[in-house]
């Protein structure tokens, strides 16, 4: 049942698309996205100041498709990265590996303001580990992957601006790899697959062009926990900068911040031990390659 879980949703993002397409009233659709291929690449021969061989290359795809009538909205948004490299004569290291697919409904209440209904799942393609020479395996596929169910509010003063408040959110952490689920990751009991947590969340979401050839999107997830230590907020704040150079080639600057209490890394004390502790995450992905925006 869990491995069919990932191709429905992505059907049901497909079926969204496709609907769009096909909508005879077209001007109550808005549709689009960016995606782009980077390379990088480094060769040494003879070289006095030192360096080492390495090649790299990531790819993202961000897309969306909105629907707006006079009673109400239905805002679909897939986001996917993978990105790989290697250095030397180490093997390929994962560098890049995110899937984010979100769905939300919602009725007019007054003014700007809708009731409505949000369906969230993320996770990755491929296992992953903490460094380059690290053999140890910290994520994999659904391990995590999260499926977040809220109802709440939503204020749309214009197309490209979105906050979403939800006081009643169901939040299930999936973590399908059975090393991992032994070891308590992601929040689990040991040798459980499943979480269960129930609490209140926020997303705000807003895109923007401007100075002609910059495009900037934003995300900020919000989410307590009701049932266990609410005044940890979980945090995941997204931003995706896009400069288009040509029609063909442009910079991308992606960074994301995660805040998750669930989240555990070692840390060394004063007197030689360890213990785990989470810690705000940050990552950070510039490129130079082809991107096309549609």
């Amino acid at each position: 049942m869990k491995k069919l879980l990932l191709p429905v949703l992505l059907l049901f993002f497909i079926v969204n698309v496709t609907l769009a397409q096909e909508e005879q009233e077209a001007n109550t659709w808005r549709t689009g996205g960016i995606a782009s291929l980077n390379f990088s690449q480094a060769q040494f021969s003879n070289w006095n100041a030192g360096g080492e061989n390495s090649i790299g290359g990531n790819a993202f795809v961000n897309l969306f498709a909105n629907y707006k009538a006079e009673k109400y909205t239905w805002d679909n948004t897939l986001d996917l990265g993978f990105g790989i490299m290697k250095q030397g004569k180490r093997d390929w290291f994962k560098s890049d590996d995110k899937i984010d697919l979100s769905s939300k409904y919602g009725r007019h209440l007054a003014g700007k303001w809708y009731y409505s209904a949000l369906l969230g799942f993320k996770t990755q393609f491929y296992e992953g580990k903490e460094s380059m020479d690290d053999t140890t395996k910290i994520s994999n596929f659904m391990a995590p992957g999260y499926l977040t169910l809220s109802v709440g509010f939503d204020y749309k003063p214009v197309d490209n601006f979105s906050l979403f408040i939800s006081p009643a959110s169901a939040r299930l952490t999936f973590v399908a790899d059975d090393d991992l689920s032994n070891q308590g990751a992601f929040g689990v009991d040991p040798g459980k697959k499943m979480r269960f947590e129930f609490g209140g969340y926020a997303r705000v979401q807003y895109r923007v062009d401007f100075l002609k050839n910059f495009t900037y999107a934003t995300k900020l997830e919000l989410f307590s926990n009701y049932l266990e230590k609410p005044q940890n907020v979980d945090v995941n704040w997204e931003n995706l900068l896009n400069y288009k150079i040509t029609n063909l080639f442009s910079i991308n600057l992606a960074v994301t911040l995660l805040y998750d209490d669930d989240i555990k890394f070692a840390e060394v004390l004063d007197d030689g031990s360890t213990k785990s502790v989470p810690k705000l995450q940050l990552r950070e992905i510039l490129g130079i390659g082809l991107t096309y925006k549609f």
